[in-house]
Formats: structure tokens, C-alpha cells, sequence
């Protein structure tokens, strides 16, 4: 599937109700949603055929869709079967999955409470970020872009809109030889990556910045219930870039990017990977299915 274009895959995509194939699945030029960004989506793995904390994407997609002054006309419960069934239906077992619902055509304009709302998902093979390279950890630039103030968007919501300066960043960075960005918010405070939250290692003890303008992600949760069960300290607390040089390691997180070490911010270089490599594991058994216990 390497290669191939997104809209000219086989397989099959769930939209509004229907499994539709997948290149046949299409909207309107004139889609509100791409126009004017009333888009949410979420991002999400399946592992051994079992979707990752389906439930919490689902009601998560729900949440972003009504920040956005929408609602989806599917229960989470729907939802949560919608993925099963596109799962299966595409013959995964471990696979990427991406829900989206936006606005759609009937109407364009600003105001757009009578426009209908849309809900796909789709499901393909996407391998974890750098393979078998992932120790060696990937490089970051410092964006000239800021997360926004919470007084400015919905930054709770997975909103496609604000995307837009994570594009910008990105782009940039790999202009410049970097594989990604770290995005400061509105105050200067490191805030997150492009797509994935940041954490911090100094003297065995994890730091992470408090997610109050940027969305608190699923995993990065989840990582941080790990460390803690694991009898690390974990800290959620304003970090600033003139901090970088003093921690030891640095990992993202996400749901597609699992939990990748970073090896330099903007010539900050992290050397250790002791609780990087510990983090990585730790997920890593962390998402697989559990087997019942035998009776």
C-alpha cells in the first residue's frame, strides 16, 4: 500500500450508515467543512483485531463535534460499532483508523444549522513512526508558530481547523532538515509537537507541560498512568525553551505515533533513552489484547 494515494486504495470506508468502497467514497467541492473547517476526527489503532480505548475516541469525537457546535448523529455506542465493523470489513487486524465528521453541502455560508453532518471512518495498515530506527529518536525544530489561547479556539476539540498552523510547522521543519516541530503556546511555554504531546526526563523524574491551551491527549493520559504505576514522578507543570538544555531524555506520544524518543529540539540534544526505551515498552504491552485469565 506504500505509494498508493489515499483516494485509489481498495477496501472499504463506513460512511453515513453504508460500507462503501473505498474509491468511490466522495463529497461535494462545495463541503461547508472544507471551506470553513467544521470538521472534528479522532485518531486511532487497532492491535491484535481490538480498537485501543475505542470508547474514549468515540466519546472524545462526540465532545470535539459539539465544541464545534454540532452534533454527530450517531451514539458512541454506533460509533464504537461503526469501527468494529470497518475494521473487519477490511480484513485488519493491526491497523490505523480515522473517524471524521464534518458538515456538508447542502448549504455554505457561516452560519450552517441546517446543514447536515456527515460521519466516515476508515481503517488501513500504517506502521508505527520510524520503524526500526525508533530508539535512535527523531529530530525537532522550534516552529515560529504558537498554540493559540483557549480564548481564541476550541483547543479541547480535535478540530481540523487547528491543524492548520501544525501543516505550517511541519513543513517548515522539514525544510530545514528536522522531522518535525515543538510548537510554544500563546505564552511562550512549550506547549506540544505537531501531532503528538512532549515529555520530559530529568534525574529519573518525568516532566510534561499542563495541556490548559492544546488537547490533552488519549495516550499521552495513558502514559502518564503508566509512569506513575511504574514509580515514576510525573509532573504536569509550565515548561519554558531555555529549560531544554537541562533534561536528559524527551519522548512524544500519540496515538499514531505511540511513544517515539526525541533525540534534539533545535540543537538541545538528549542523549539518555533509560525510561524512553522503559515508556516504550510499557505501551507497548499496555495496548495489546488482554487474554482472560483460564478459569
Amino acid at each position: 500500500m506504500a505509494g498508493v494515494p489515499l483516494d485509489q486504495r481498495d477496501g472499504w470506508i463506513w460512511f453515513d450508515g453504508e460500507m462503501i468502497p473505498w474509491k468511490d467514497t466522495k463529497v461535494h467541492v462545495l463541503t461547508h467543512a472544507l471551506h470553513y473547517a467544521s470538521s472534528v476526527f479522532e485518531g486511532q489503532r487497532a492491535y491484535g483485531g481490538e480498537i485501543y480505548k475505542l470508547r474514549e475516541h468515540s466519546e472524545r469525537l462526540r465532545r470535539s463535534a459539539e465544541l464545534l457546535d454540532f452534533e454527530i448523529p450517531y451514539s458512541a455506542e454506533e460509533i464504537d460499532q461503526a469501527c468494529r465493523d470497518t475494521l473487519a470489513k477490511n480484513n485488519l487486524v493491526d491497523a490505523y483508523m480515522r473517524p471524521v465528521a464534518f458538515r456538508g453541502s447542502a448549504e455554505l455560508g457561516l452560519g450552517a444549522h441546517n446543514n447536515p453532518v456527515h460521519l466516515a471512518i476508515a481503517a488501513w495498515e500504517w506502521p508505527s513512526f520510524l520503524g526500526a530506527d525508533k530508539l535512535k529518536g527523531t529530530r525537532l525544530a522550534l516552529s515560529e508558530w504558537r498554540r493559540p489561547a483557549p480564548t481564541s479556539a476550541p483547543f479541547a476539540s480535535k478540530a481540523a481547523g487547528l491543524y492548520m498552523i501544525c501543516t505550517l510547522s511541519k513543513h517548515a521543519a522539514e525544510e530545514r532538515g528536522f522531522a518535525d516541530a515543538m510548537m510554544l503556546d500563546y505564552r511562550g511555554q512549550i506547549a506540544e509537537a505537531t501531532g503528538a504531546n512532549v515529555f520530559f526526563i530529568k534525574d529519573g523524574e518525568i516532566h510534561t507541560p499542563t495541556p490548559d491551551c492544546f488537547l490533552d491527549g488519549i495516550t499521552r493520559r495513558t502514559v502518564i498512568g503508566l509512569a506513575r504505576d511504574m514509580g515514576y514522578k510525573v509532573t504536569e507543570r509550565v515548561i519554558m525553551p531555555d529549560e531544554l538544555g537541562d533534561f536528559d531524555e524527551c519522548f512524544l506520544t500519540g496515538s499514531a505515533a505511540e511513544v517515539v524518543p526525541v533525540a534534539e529540539i533545535e540543537g538541545n540534544i538528549f542523549e539518555g533513552r533509560e525510561i524512553c526505551k522503559k515508556m516504550m515498552e510499557a505501551y507497548s504491552a499496555e495496548v495489546q489484547p488482554k487474554k482472560e485469565a483460564a478459569e
